[in-house]
């Protein structure tokens, strides 16, 4: 985690997604109140067959698609008046959202006990941008008849998993149009009837997770909102049962280490938030374990989200770093990302301090007894190489690279040293990829400025818009992207502190050119709202 909080059957002819069998029943031309399941809660946004045009697709529904989903149903709701656009004058927009999990998870692997979050309640799904929103952390503490007693806490940090609770209660609000699992393949450009080349719709491909089905849904708009991909770093292997990124964590220590009281040997490598965490966690839930954090750097570091530091992550302050020249941007990214990469905060690096200087009384002060610590974080740390352990059943050896002497010795002209360790298991808090979009979009790279030129990236306007060769693509049509745009839009962009105040940005680009609805679609979303 970081300071702020980031932010993964039917049968075969049916219309409806495998995922929601209540709604087999649906017709094209007949969508009557009657055929919804009973759902304690309900989003403006209703239901459309897999076959129809889309007006949009969102690909993904973590936080910042959720978000976006929010902040439509406040838009329909008319309760933010900043989302007045003509494209949703008179009836719901024909959406969907394409989730790869089973049900909706923030963060589920790190929801570890007492965590709490990083950021204020203040920054939910909609406060920043519409307070009068149902969609409120406030609001749904009071609907969960726990607005007083979370008042008497006295904080603006509730605990993580009350926080996921309450994005789950959000997600709950639009299980008409949330399609779980639905793992999205690629997004497929299509050009429009009247021969002008122009690509007027995209059709995005998915499987079916529980029956294995391909399935293809067309839409005017696309926004691909992905989430990251767990980062295991070489020379770490890939899907080795006891080498587990910290997004796994809760899913798999106990799995992995299912003794309590057994005395494990455990690596935990990164310098950041999670690592930390888990490092902490493991002292303190398997007393008997000797737990060896391994770090890149001298110490540990605390992450800075002072008042003035955290104006940083203002809404506002994207435009200020999109504008800027890109080699000046760059510089200011490096400069402050000690606001949220490889930094933990304060009160935990004091608590961790504090374990450790409880060995010097309990161990003793000096090397020689520090070798006898049974949690120690071994700085100036680098894993060089990695392969089955000879000595521990099953387990891992990791070679590491030591230089510790350059650092710290008082002798000089020391030179770094190499060890062995064997452990049961490394847990790598090691970061995500965000870089999905690219793989998905792959079959519409003819479409860049420039064309198709080897190692090119997609870049994106202000608006999160995917930038398209001039008249390659309609103007009621296009990608968006979310959370892969740091390099333009600042630290901000992987974080919860703008998702309110950014979904009504992409519903602003999206529907505020939109064509206006014709009379029987107006009727029929009049009809479901009755």
């Amino acid at each position: 985690m970081t300071p702020h909080a980031e932010i993964l059957t039917g049968e075969k002819n049916s219309t409806s997604p495998a995922a929601h069998k209540a709604f087999s029943a649906f017709s094209v031309n007949g969508l009557e109140d009657s055929h919804f399941p009973e759902l304690e809660n309900r989003s403006h946004l209703r239901y459309t067959p897999e076959e129809e045009l889309h007006d949009l697709v969102c690909i993904g529904f973590g936080p910042a698609s959720l978000a976006i989903g929010v902040a439509l149903h406040d838009a329909l709701d008319g309760t933010d008046p900043s989302l007045d656009v003509p494209g949703l004058q008179g009836r719901a927009p024909k959406v969907a959202f394409l989730e790869k999990q089973s049900q909706f998870h923030w963060h589920a692997g790190m929801l570890l006990p007492g965590a709490k979050m990083q950021i204020t309640f203040m920054k939910d799904m909609a406060t920043m941008r519409n307070p009068r929103s149902e969609f409120t952390f406030i609001n749904y503490l009071f609907q969960k008849n726990r607005l007083v007693e979370f008042t008497n806490l006295n904080t603006f940090l509730p605990q993580r998993v009350e926080y996921e609770d309450y994005m789950r209660w959000c997600a709950s609000w639009f299980d008409e149009v949330v399609q779980y699992d639905q793992e999205v393949i690629k997004v497929v450009p299509e050009q429009g009837p009247s021969g002008s080349g122009e690509i007027t719709t995209f059709t995005v491909i998915s499987r079916n997770n529980l029956t294995g089905r391909t399935e293809s849904r067309r839409a005017k708009h696309v926004v691909v909102a992905a989430g990251g991909r767990p980062n295991i770093p070489k020379p770490f292997p890939n899907n080795h049962p006891k080498v587990i990124h910290s997004s796994q964590f809760s899913h798999v220590a106990t799995k992995v280490l299912k003794d309590a009281q057994h005395p494990y040997n455990i690596a935990v490598v990164g310098n950041g938030q999670s690592a930390a965490e888990i490092f902490d966690f493991i002292h303190t839930h398997y007393p008997n374990a000797r737990t060896r954090l391994l770090i890149k750097q001298g110490a540990l570091r605390p992450s800075d989200d002072s008042p003035f530091v955290n104006e940083l992550f203002n809404p506002e302050r994207v435009d200020s770093t999109y504008s800027r020249a890109s080699a000046l941007r760059t510089s200011s990214i490096i400069q402050d990302r000690n606001t949220n990469y490889g930094v933990v905060r304060i009160g935990l690096l004091e608590h961790i301090y504090e374990t450790l200087y409880t060995q010097r009384v309990r161990y003793g002060n000096n090397p020689d007894s520090e070798e006898q610590w049974p949690h120690n974080i071994l700085p100036y740390r680098s894993v060089m190489n990695v392969e089955n352990s000879p000595v521990v059943k099953d387990g891992i050896r990791l070679h590491v690279r030591d230089q510790s002497p350059l650092y710290l010795s008082a002798v000089p002209d020391m030179e770094e040293k190499k060890e062995i360790l064997d452990v049961d298991a490394v847990f790598v808090a090691t970061g995500y990829h965000r870089d999905l979009h690219e793989t998905l979009l792959q079959g519409s790279r003819d479409l860049m400025p420039g064309g198709n030129v080897k190692d090119s990236k997609w870049q994106v306007s202000r608006d999160y818009s995917v930038q398209f060769a001039d008249n390659k693509v309609s103007d009621d049509a296009g990608v968006w992207l979310q959370g892969c745009c740091e390099s333009s839009h600042g630290l901000s962009d992987t974080l919860l502190s703008i998702l309110a105040v950014r979904g009504g940005e992409i519903i602003r680009s999206v529907f505020e050119n939109a064509p206006k609805w014709n009379r029987a679609d107006v009727l029929t979303y009049e009809a479901l709202r009755k």
